[in-house]
C-alpha cells in the first residue's frame, strides 16, 4: 500500500494537497462473500448507515443467513424489515443464482476483475457500482475507479474541473495501476471536506 501511495503522490499534485490538508486516507476492507454482496445491494442509492440498520434487521429475522433462507423469506417479511420490493427481488435473484450454481461467490476471489465483473453483472440488481465496491473492498483489486459513485464523480469535478465521465476515465489512466488507492484519496477528500466520518 505504501508503494501505491508514494506512486500516486508523485503522479498527482492534488493528492499531495489532500494529504497536507487532511492526512492520508484510511484504506478499508470488508469480508468477501454472500453477506457482503447482500449488504452492497441494500447500500445502493441509500446511506450506508440506513443500509446497515436494515441489514441488521434482516439478520435478526434470519439468523442462519444463507441463500435458501433468503429465497424462502416472504416479501412481506422483507418489507417489515424495511426492504423495498425492488431490493427484495435483487436479494432473491442473487440467492437463486447461488442455489442454481450459476454463481460461486467463493471462487470470485481467484478470478481477475473482468471475469468477476462478467459473472456478477448477469445477476439482476447487481450493477457496476456494486461490482466495483466488491472488487475494491472485498477482493482488494488495486486498479478500480468506480465512476458510478457520486462522491467520486463530484470530487473529480471539484478537484480537476472534469465534468464528463469519459474524460474522467481518461484522466484516471495516469493513476494506473493503483486507481483503487486513488479512489480512497478522492473519498477521503470528499468526507473530510464535508466534516463527515468514513462510513465504511
Amino acid at each position: 500500500m505504501n508503494k501505491a501511495v508514494d506512486f500516486l503522490l508523485e503522479k498527482e499534485e492534488k493528492f499531495k494537497h489532500i494529504v497536507e490538508q487532511f492526512g492520508k486516507p484510511v484504506f478499508v476492507t470488508r469480508p468477501s462473500g454472500f453477506e457482503t454482496l447482500c449488504l452492497l445491494i441494500l447500500e445502493q442509492q441509500v446511506s450506508i448507515d440506513s443500509a446497515k440498520a436494515t441489514f441488521l434487521k434482516i439478520k435478526a429475522a434470519i439468523p442462519d443467513f444463507l441463500p435458501d433462507n433468503i429465497v424462502c423469506f416472504s416479501d412481506e417479511a422483507f418489507r417489515a424489515c424495511g426492504v423495498s420490493r425492488q431490493k427484495t427481488t435483487y436479494l432473491k435473484a442473487l440467492s437463486q443464482a447461488i442455489l442454481d450454481k450459476q454463481l460461486d461467490v467463493e471462487s470470485l476471489a481467484f478470478k481477475d476483475p473482468e471475469a468477476v465483473r462478467e459473472e456478477l453483472i448477469k445477476i439482476k440488481g447487481i450493477g457496476h457500482w456494486t461490482i466495483d465496491v466488491y472488487l475494491m473492498f472485498c477482493l482488494q483489486s488495486p486498479d478500480i475507479i468506480p465512476l458510478g459513485d457520486i462522491a467520486v464523480v463530484n470530487t473529480i469535478k471539484e478537484l480537476f474541473d472534469i465534468h464528463d465521465k469519459e474524460a474522467m476515465a481518461e484522466y484516471a489512466q495516469k493513476w494506473k495501476p493503483y486507481r483503487s488507492v486513488a479512489t480512497f484519496f478522492l473519498w477521503h477528500y470528499y468526507l473530510q471536506k464535508r466534516g463527515r466520518k468514513n462510513p465504511y
